[in-house]
């Protein structure tokens, strides 16, 4: 843990971040990580269809984000261990241990459901996560490398830029094999939103990995990301109220209003995980579990008239590929977790 502004000196063990991870705790991150990202898939189709059905993409993110939020106050209500969590992350705060910055990791959250609303139904589950698995790849080899996450800098080591370069290639595959089996590329444009939320993805899991570390709390990570998360989605969507009208009318499915509970799963998952093997790691493990979930849900739950072409499926099995060499970059000694900005 950082040193404080103010106040005595917080000390950290010895052995925080200098020995590499124990082999289990590496397996059992990366098949944890694998298990969210099929969830993640699953939520990238229920939200889409969501958005499809109210004609209002907004809205669709605001009930996906809220109502992980509203689940997660009726559960703050009743867990005295979470709010003794959110109570040390708000101290951590005061005392300069976290930055306020590390509350805002909701924001990529947000932004990535409100992607999923926005764009799946168009292109489909497996574009949707191809072009989060370009920014998340990249945005996590950088993350790593500068230290945002609380497992400290992780090394730019040959087979993690390898497993990255791999994966970029998986996507760049798929790209070709979509458009070469005679896609509309006036669609291109849509992968810029997945691309960016898959950026902020990265970022994301650094902050919520410190605040989870700092609070004890993965459940107390998690309700400080959703709120961030639901306030900006909630301002998005009154602009798009005042710009073109509310919904006109509400779907009866209620499996499409579940989506929140999966984003609890994922972003609580991810706040432990990620101090277990990496910002990285964790994206590319993540982002394998979507792209095989992805994949499932296009050959029987294709969203429109999108079409699963080979090139994607081969783009999945190459993203797996990438992780048994990213895998296998280990860890360093790369200083205390959690140091505090600029100290």
């Amino acid at each position: 843990m950082a040193t404080p502004r103010t106040g005595r000196a917080a000390k950290l063990p010895s052995t925080v971040a200098t020995h590499p991870t124990p082999r289990a705790k590496r397996l059992g991150g990366v098949s944890l990580a694998l298990v969210t990202g099929l969830a993640m898939a699953v939520q990238s189709r229920v939200n889409g269809q969501l958005g499809t059905e109210l004609d209002d993409s907004a809205l669709a993110a605001v009930l996906s984000f809220g109502g992980g939020l509203l689940l997660l106050l009726l559960w703050l209500a009743v867990s005295r261990s979470m709010r003794a969590g959110v109570g040390r992350a708000v101290t951590a705060v005061r005392t300069g241990v976290l930055r306020p910055w590390h509350l805002l990791g909701g924001i990529a959250g947000g932004t990535y459901v409100l992607a999923q609303s926005v764009t799946v139904a168009v292109i489909g589950v497996a574009m949707f996560t191809v072009g989060v698995v370009a920014g998340q790849t990249v945005s996590g080899l950088l993350v790593d490398r500068a230290g945002l996450g609380p497992a400290g800098r992780q090394p730019t080591s040959w087979p993690r830029v390898a497993g990255a370069l791999l994966t970029v290639l998986a996507v760049g595959g798929s790209l070709v094999g979509e458009f070469g089996a005679g896609s509309d590329p006036s669609r291109l444009w849509l992968l810029v939103l997945p691309c960016a939320a898959g950026a902020g993805m990265a970022v994301q899991q650094a902050f919520n990995g410190h605040v989870g570390a700092v609070s004890g709390s993965a459940l107390a990570a998690t309700l400080i990301n959703f709120t961030a998360g639901t306030v900006m989605l909630v301002l998005a969507w009154i602009v798009s109220l005042l710009s073109r009208g509310g919904p006109q009318g509400w779907p009866t499915n209620p499996v499409l209003y579940l989506g929140g509970l999966v984003g609890i799963v994922f972003i609580a998952t991810a706040s432990v995980v990620v101090t277990w093997i990496g910002v990285l790691l964790l994206g590319l493990s993540s982002v394998a579990g979507q792209l095989i979930g992805s994949v499932v849900l296009d050959t029987f739950l294709p969203a429109g008239a999108t079409q699963l072409t080979a090139a994607t499926v081969i783009g999945c099995a190459v993203a797996l590929v990438a992780i048994v060499i990213a895998g296998m970059g280990g860890r360093r000694p790369t200083g205390a977790a959690l140091k505090q900005s600029g100290s």
